[in-house]
């Protein structure tokens, strides 16, 4: 028996299954955008299914959306079939409605692009429409099946890294296209909007954030401690930690604050101990006391 325990389920036509479902019809709306009013004029092959359904559509005269549709379908099956269930409803739905929504879109749009003769334009928007659109589809807790499936079944087989693999498979699409097309232009066009896509799907799941983590390391610690404390309002851990060169115990000092709480910790450490260590980090996201609460990230997906 295939364990099921990690497939999330939602009551059927509550609250969150709706919110679920809303996301998906509207991420994969705007990745029918982005396909057709801007990466499949100007033949950009954004790797996954879609760019072989594109590089078809051109060289063949096929519809796109149905085109990735009849490729999903039996890699969704094979997937099942050797991975077991990870790919519920909502992928389907999601994958279908992107079929849908590109043929029907290209029906009453036609095949010019938004922008003539911008291809760098093509390649920067639609991969933010697309990007923005999987984004939507990841948060409603599914995927848009294609090459990732391919990805899934390889790192069965060769345990290899899911990104590596991925990445590997998309880029095997985009060079295939300098074969399709015979134009080195539009690979190197395709790698820019893989790049964007990759860019607005992060932003848009974990947001904006300009907080920055600290470790401090200082042997004047609990002054520094009490500055953060009394003179930042904020709070942080204490780490132990043992030196490499000479094995003496540390703390280490770990916080998280604001770029304008920065500068006034970095001028606090300094008067307190200036050969003080400071590693500063970007933090994508903080979650906890202090910042947004996990429950309340929880709630809103």
């Amino acid at each position: 028996m295939v364990d099921t325990s990690f497939l999330l389920k939602e009551k059927l036509f509550s609250l969150k299954w709706f919110k679920s479902y809303a996301l998906i019809a509207v991420g994969t709306f705007l990745v029918a955008v982005g396909y057709v009013l801007f990466i499949s004029p100007d033949k950009i092959v954004p790797g996954g299914i879609y760019g072989v359904a594109i590089m078809l559509h051109h060289l063949l005269g096929t519809p796109i959306g149905l085109t990735a549709l009849a490729f999903n379908i039996p890699l969704t099956l094979i997937g099942i079939k050797i991975l077991g269930p990870r790919f519920g409803a909502k992928t389907v739905v999601a994958f279908v409605l992107t079929s849908v929504y590109v043929d029907t879109l290209s029906y009453f749009y036609g095949s010019s692009p938004l922008v003539p003769g911008e291809t760098l334009v093509s390649c920067i928007f639609g991969g933010l429409f697309i990007g923005i659109g999987v984004a939507f589809t990841f948060k409603a807790k599914a995927t848009s099946g294609g090459s990732d499936v391919i990805a899934m079944i390889l790192q069965k087989y060769t345990r290899m890294p899911l990104g590596q693999l991925m990445m590997m498979v998309d880029s095997s699409i985009v060079v295939l296209s300098f074969f399709a097309f015979g134009d080195w232009r539009i690979p190197l066009f395709s790698w820019i909007t893989i790049f964007v896509i990759g860019k607005v799907v992060d932003t848009a799941m974990h947001g904006f954030s300009y907080d920055k983590t600290l470790f401090i390391i200082s042997e004047k610690h609990s002054e520094i401690r009490d500055s953060i404390i009394s003179d930042l309002k904020r709070g942080g851990t204490f780490l132990n930690g043992e030196g490499m060169y000479k094995h003496e115990s540390k703390q280490i000092i770990f916080t998280v604050v604001s770029p304008r709480e920065l500068v006034m910790l970095e001028e606090y450490v300094h008067r307190i101990d200036p050969e003080a260590f400071i590693a500063v980090l970007d933090a994508y996201e903080i979650l906890g006391k202090g910042f947004k609460s996990l429950s309340e990230k929880v709630e809103d997906k």
